[in-house]
């Protein structure tokens, strides 16, 4: 249940990705006493490297590119969050800006480094803010397939079944 601006990391790969800024953070909280131990605690995966690497992506976020990056759109910022398994996971929604499917595509991850790239990623190119098609203003983000059938049978009328056809004033009443 990933929000527009959200990708799921795996966490071996989030790990790899952020090891500089969770090294330095594991020595300033004083749980690694040096960068060497850091790595070590790292390479050994303890319980509080998972800890550190969790707050440390909550400040970062990570730009995906797949390649071949025709417009404006092909690669994106997202603020990640760690999941299990060995694949990028994504809102079904971005995929259009991707020309990607679900079929095994290959993306790129990025880290801007400095607080000023960071800010610039949230500020131009995070999901929720390309919304639109930069050539013709259309949108982007268009619901398509599984989304607009699962709407249709939401909303399907079945007048056999109990307690349906019940018409809400507002979502207190649901």
């Amino acid at each position: 249940s990933l929000k527009m601006y959200q990708c799921g990391l795996p966490k071996e790969m989030a790990l790899e990705l952020f090891k500089p800024f969770v090294m330095k953070e594991l020595v300033q909280r004083e749980i690694a006493t040096n960068i060497k131990n850091a790595k070590s605690k790292i390479e050994r995966m303890d319980d509080e490297v998972w800890d550190v690497l969790e707050e440390v992506i909550r400040e970062h976020p990570v730009l995906l590119n797949r390649a071949p990056t025709l417009h404006r759109l092909g690669i994106q910022a997202f603020e990640p969050t760690l999941v299990e398994g060995r694949a990028i996971r994504l809102h079904p929604l971005v995929t259009t800006a991707y020309n990607a499917d679900f079929d095994g595509d290959q993306m790129a991850v990025h880290v801007p480094l400095s607080k000023e790239a960071q800010a610039e990623a949230r500020m131009l190119m995070l999901a929720a803010q390309n919304i639109l098609n930069p050539k013709d203003g259309k949108p982007v983000v268009t619901p398509s397939q599984d989304m607009v059938l699962g709407n249709y049978y939401l909303t399907l009328e079945r007048k056999d079944a109990v307690n349906t056809g019940a018409i809400f004033n507002n979502t207190n009443e649901v």
